[in-house]
């Protein structure tokens, strides 16, 4: 029973991953309607949510995790895509350190992560007092991993894994840090392994074969992956290698588009 619940969480977030990196890829002009149509897919996620947070069976535990995954990568692919980021897009001032330097780069991302914030309360309030709570859960543990993982950035770590961001977001590399090490990291691996390690004990507590062993087994999964993930930033490998395939499909549709535009113009 554990490990299709695991193999379900890295292929979810394997695919995640490598979709929205082959859609922020593409041309700027297929931005749009890529997060039209992946917002209303969120909204489908947000409503099947809404419709099994009273179904205990390990299908719908299966499915609030997916629909949380769905979510997610709709405001990641709104933040990669220039939509919804901060009022500041500008590179680091010169000389900005301690509070400054943090200030400015908050102001970067803080609508993004405002608007992360905001979608993890309405998971909980649509599923409020039900007993399938793994939407909410997973989209909560990922929200968490994420500013971990960004914070650390910020403090800085020897692989910046910056090789996935688009140009239009380039002024964000200058609010990381290149350093050996950062007091922050070993703590944020430690924690996620801790919540890795919770979540399976509470998947070997619930009832076995039911729904809540489901959920807490692909909450366990999710939060080792976070704690790889986190472990790309200090070790030598970097982990936008795995996806590379996905960014080089993006940019030669994007490259085809180019030349297709020019060679229009020549003709004109």
């Amino acid at each position: 029973m554990t490990l299709p619940p695991l193999l379900f969480a890295l292929l979810m977030w394997f695919i995640g991953t490598a979709a929205v990196v082959w859609l922020d890829s593409r041309p700027s002009y297929t931005f749009r309607t890529s997060l039209a149509w992946s917002g209303l897919a969120a909204i489908g996620a947000a409503v099947l949510v809404w419709a099994h947070a009273d179904d205990t069976s390990v299908g719908a535990a299966y499915l609030g995790f997916g629909a949380a995954i769905v979510i997610w990568g709709w405001h990641e692919m709104s933040f990669l895509m220039g939509e919804v980021a901060g009022p500041n897009r500008e590179p680091c001032p010169p000389g900005a350190v301690g509070w400054a330097r943090l200030k400015a780069a908050t102001a970067t991302v803080i609508h993004h992560e405002l608007a992360i914030a905001a979608t993890a309360i309405a998971l909980f309030a649509i599923t409020w007092g039900q007993p399938n709570q793994a939407a909410p859960l997973t989209f909560l543990l990922l929200f968490v991993l994420r500013l971990s993982a960004k914070f650390n950035l910020f403090l800085g770590v020897p692989n910046l894994s910056d090789e996935v961001f688009p140009a239009h977001l380039a002024y964000l590399k200058s609010y990381f840090r290149h350093r050996t090490m950062n007091a922050l990291f070993p703590l944020s691996v430690a924690f996620g392994a801790g919540l890795a390690v919770w979540a399976w004990r509470l998947s070997e507590a619930a009832p076995a074969g039911g729904g809540a062993a489901a959920s807490w087994t692909l909450l366990a999964g999710l939060a080792a992956l976070g704690v790889v993930e986190h472990l790309f930033l200090v070790l030598p490998i970097r982990d936008a290698k795995m996806f590379q395939w996905a960014s080089a499909i993006g940019a030669t549709k994007k490259r085809a588009a180019r030349a297709a535009v020019i060679d229009q113009a020549g003709r004109g």
